[in-house]
């Protein structure tokens, strides 16, 4: 059997070599606390303001607009509730998001609609950006956030996040966006953007899993949602992981250095695939071509074909990827983004994600090209029969 092939860098990535050769310290003999005030804890926060000075400089931010997070999850749980609890004082108690967000920013919504506020979803264009007049009459007076997702983790779809925040601020709302697949792809640089906070996560560039940061503006409002401690100026209270703040840094500078060489090698090989593709298997769809896409991810369906067994079938010849969210893995249910573009059940049911990265290269791809449509034609004979 060839060499395995992983297409699958949209749900994680593998450990740069260099992150992990610069946490070791900090997983041994340089175990101290930060807020120690002995040698021990002098060395563990200078590691840790380093890093968070290396991390804000890759987003265009300032070292006190940096909170450290276990990844993405967490750093849009406290964005989009943190936001929503400073702000109801005021009166404003509405969430506006869009029903393609990753499903931490959509739980903090019904989160915030549980405890007295309200939720209120967008409409999509069936390319994957938000439809501009129903953003426009989405903001009203008593919107406290508005959470937008810049790049889609399923579908590649780019949304205009930085017009989109300046009609929210121009509103009164804060901005939040999960720029975790943004980041490494586009050029996020806050210090350019209207945008109040915005998350990452580590692992989709390199570092350790349960790594991420949330870059919160200076002045913007956020309630905790931890309490128990000064760490982190109070926005998350408890013991920092000066290993992966560390090994965090690392991979963000990394990333920024490569993005745009990796910009041009992943877009290439990118279209190579889905014209291969489209090619070989005529009848293919690919979901948000119609509209701007990163360049690092393919979803595509098969008509006649289900994800499930395609999944399997790619696996068994070699070859990762999914059928979308890593975060949904187990579901029967089809794509919930998938399923706000107005995509019929039975494509949304087929769609498979191949997402390049590092481990990507023209062999891979002319692999999954010999590959994949023999078992679309086995796939759709089974169902025939």
């Amino acid at each position: 059997m060839p060499e395995p092939l992983y297409f699958d860098h949209a749900a994680t990535t593998p450990v740069r070599p260099e992150v992990v050769e610069a946490m070791i310290p900090y997983l041994g003999p340089r175990f101290g606390n930060p807020s120690s005030t002995h040698r021990w804890g002098r060395e563990a926060r200078a590691a840790l303001d380093e890093a968070r000075e290396r991390v804000a400089r890759c987003l265009g931010a300032k070292a006190d607009e940096v909170c450290f997070t276990s990844g993405g999850t967490e750093a849009d749980n406290l964005a989009v509730l943190g936001a929503f609890h400073a702000m109801s004082p005021k009166g404003r108690k509405t969430v506006v998001t869009t029903p393609i967000e990753h499903k931490a920013v959509l739980a903090a919504a019904h989160q915030a609609a549980r405890e007295g506020g309200a939720e209120r979803l967008v409409r999509m264009t069936p390319s994957g950006q938000v439809d501009g007049a129903s953003y426009a009459e989405s903001m009203t007076s008593d919107v406290a956030v508005v959470s937008v997702m810049w790049v889609n983790n399923e579908t590649g779809s780019i949304n205009p996040v930085p017009e989109l925040a300046q009609q929210a601020k121009a509103a009164g709302a804060l901005f939040h966006t999960d720029g975790v697949q943004a980041f490494g792809k586009l050029d996020v640089n806050t210090a350019q953007l209207a945008v109040d906070y915005l998350t990452m996560s580590g692992h989709k560039i390199g570092a350790p899993k349960g790594t991420g940061a949330l870059f919160i503006r200076r002045g913007a409002p956020l309630e905790p949602l931890f309490h128990g401690g000064s760490q982190d100026r109070g926005r998350r209270p408890g013991t920092e992981n000066v290993a992966f703040a560390v090994g965090l840094a690392v991979a963000a500078e990394m990333t920024i250095a490569e993005r745009e060489t990796e910009h041009v090698r992943l877009g290439r090989m990118r279209d190579r695939l889905q014209a291969a593709l489209m090619a070989a298997v005529p009848d293919l769809i690919v979901h948000g071509a119609e509209g701007p896409r990163a360049v690092h991810v393919l979803n595509v369906s098969a008509p006649g074909t289900d994800a499930e067994s395609m999944l399997m079938a790619l696996d068994l010849a070699g070859i990762a990827c999914s059928g979308g969210s890593a975060c949904q893995s187990g579901s029967v249910e089809p794509s919930h983004v998938l399923a706000a573009l107005g995509v019929r059940s039975d494509i949304a049911a087929a769609a498979v994600r191949l997402s390049l990265g590092v481990m990507t290269d023209d062999a891979a791809i002319d692999r999954v090209v010999q590959v994949f449509p023999t078992l679309v034609a086995k796939a759709r004979g089974m169902a025939l029969a």
